[in-house]
């Protein structure tokens, strides 16, 4: 049963919630940093500390040196042996990681598939892979949940996947077969939406509290929503589907897809056919784009870069109409679209701005995702920590 706020106990556990919070968002911090940071005395920070060192959540390390008269004091850490599972499926791989309390992805790995995942043979892989893992990499860990980062509609309020089209999934439960064949419990977010929260908190909108992010991917595109700096799900938790928009394509020898959405027109797959690879990961394309447009006289450099301007034509719309809608002060783009946008970025940013309303768009920024191939690992374990974050004490 959940402790009233007021009471002591609701207190106390509200503390340690953020002592173990800044640590996990800041990395490791002196205890003096904890005491400025939370405005708690000196000697109630030391108790929380121990408590979460007690608890296997934190350590405390010796303090750098330094120069500064009196006993410096210690440093407290996330402890590097707590562990989230992290899974992402795809139409052409499953990748599963661990990610720490700490902030790093300690093992990750993409498996091939040659057709699409059912739910429980996508279950079944994450058991056999923590099974496996729990006997090497991970054997000094401590798993404590499994975050799944979906590339579909994922309902709020218990996780059931009502549709993730590209995988063929109608109400999937996802959350409650990962629980039975991993015993650990488990937590489901739209992929997008996981790898906006990322790249909110590490990543290239770290500090920015207005963000739109556009994630590219095997299955499309999605999306995510930073609002004053909050994640905006919506009311059922459907929000950010960029990619089922339909985008204004003034010149017809630009649309491949006739009466398409945005995903079928700005596509992964598009890429990889236009560079002959029939599937590759987010490096791989990357590198064989750039590949084909370092000989520029060859034909397969002018049917490249005639790709991916065509791409970027389309997209610059779709974001101008995000910019005119929500006034972001930052886009970010992940997985394909930041290929997209780092083959030309000021012409990317020029077409945006020539499209979005003027005071909509006059301070906005357009990056590429910092955190690469580990946004969707680092989201799905932030999905995954928070229940522990909120209540370091909870039982179970």
């Amino acid at each position: 049963m959940a402790d009233r706020p007021g009471t002591f106990d609701g207190v106390h556990r509200r503390n340690l919630s953020k002592l173990l919070a800044l640590v996990h968002l800041e990395g490791p911090l002196s205890r003096a940093r904890l005491t400025a940071a939370t405005g708690l005395n000196r000697s109630t920070v030391a108790a929380l500390a121990g408590e979460l060192v007690d608890a296997g959540l934190v350590e405390e390390r010796a303090p750098d040196p330094t120069n500064r008269v009196g006993r410096p004091s210690p440093v407290v850490a996330p402890h590097p042996d707590v562990m989230a599972v992290t899974v992402n499926p795809e139409v052409d791989a499953v990748t599963i990681a661990a990610g720490g309390l700490d902030g790093r992805i300690a093992v990750r790995e993409r498996l091939e598939v040659d057709h699409l995942v059912t739910p429980g043979e996508t279950a079944d892989l994450v058991g056999r892979t923590i099974e496996r893992w729990r006997g090497g990499v991970l054997r000094s860990s401590r798993l404590v949940a499994v975050g799944l980062a979906v590339p579909g509609l994922v309902r709020a309020s218990d996780g059931l996947i009502r549709l993730a089209p590209h995988l063929e999934w109608t109400d999937a439960p996802l959350r409650a077969l990962v629980e039975e064949a991993t015993g650990l419990p488990a937590f489901v977010g739209n992929d997008a939406s996981l790898g906006a929260l990322a790249e909110h908190l590490f990543g290239a909108g770290r500090g920015v509290d207005d963000i739109v992010y556009l994630n590219g991917g095997a299955s499309g595109i999605g999306g995510g929503l930073i609002v004053h700096g909050q994640p905006i799900g919506g009311s059922g938790g459907y929000a950010g589907e960029f990619g089922q928009n339909r985008p204004g394509i003034p010149s017809p020898e630009d649309r491949r897809a006739t009466g398409g959405v945005l995903e079928d027109e700005v596509s992964r797959a598009r890429l990889l056919a236009v560079v002959g690879l029939p599937a590759a990961d987010e490096p791989t394309l990357a590198s064989a784009l750039a590949d084909a447009l370092a000989v520029p006289e060859a034909p397969e450099a002018t049917e490249v870069a005639a790709e991916l301007a065509r791409q970027r034509r389309i997209l610059s719309t779709a974001l101008a109409n995000a910019v005119n809608v929500l006034n972001p002060s930052l886009v970010v783009l992940g997985g394909f679209l930041a290929t997209v946008a780092e083959s030309d970025p000021d012409a990317l940013a020029a077409a945006v701005a020539a499209q979005a309303m003027p005071a909509a768009g006059e301070e906005l920024v357009i990056r590429v995702a910092a955190l690469g191939e580990d946004r969707l690992a680092i989201g799905a374990a932030e999905l995954a920590f928070e229940r522990l974050i909120a209540d370091p004490l909870q039982e179970g």
